[in-house]
């Protein structure tokens, strides 16, 4: 296996997540219903603040690799949800389905031998895809650990 195809399943492995870590499923499953919009004493957000939060920040990310128009975001008010509970059980499939398509556009940019992972971004600052990509799976990473934090003290994680 040549060099930059290694590179692209390792960085394919590193969105996908798990290995040392938890992975997003395997955090979200059969999250009750009840505790989506509840913030545990201690900490500064809910599972559902978290989630959006996730699916937001990826969104912005993706949009930005690959959208020449992108505009940037207005920190923080554009990167979390307006409420710490969603409005519907529907809301909240909806937000998970979106940060899974979201992911699966990410990986495709990345798997795609068309995609230059060194080149400059040239509507960035000196970003390539290689680094937001890795961007996209620290940022989830550490979300992903808040959301077993919220889970633990709410007393539903294994």
């Amino acid at each position: 296996m040549d060099t930059e195809t290694s590179l692209r399943k390792h960085l394919l492995e590193l969105l996908e997540g798990g290995h040392a870590h938890a992975t997003f499923d395997q955090v979200i499953e059969d999250f009750p219903a009840k505790f989506r919009g509840e913030i545990p004493k201690g900490l500064a957000h809910s599972a559902w603040m978290l989630l959006e939060h996730m699916r937001l920040c990826q969104l912005d990310i993706l949009e930005f690799c690959r959208n020449p128009k992108y505009k940037e975001q207005k920190w923080p008010d554009d990167y979390w949800a307006k409420t710490p509970a969603p409005s519907s059980g529907l809301e909240w499939d909806k937000s998970i389905q979106s940060f899974h398509g979201d992911l699966e556009a990410m990986k495709k940019l990345v798997s795609d031998p068309k995609t230059d992972l060194f080149q400059k971004i040239p509507w960035g600052e000196g970003q390539t895809v290689l680094r937001e990509a890795m961007l996209v799976a620290d940022h989830n990473a550490h979300h992903l650990g808040q959301l077993i934090d919220v889970r633990r003290l709410l007393g539903i994680w294994k």
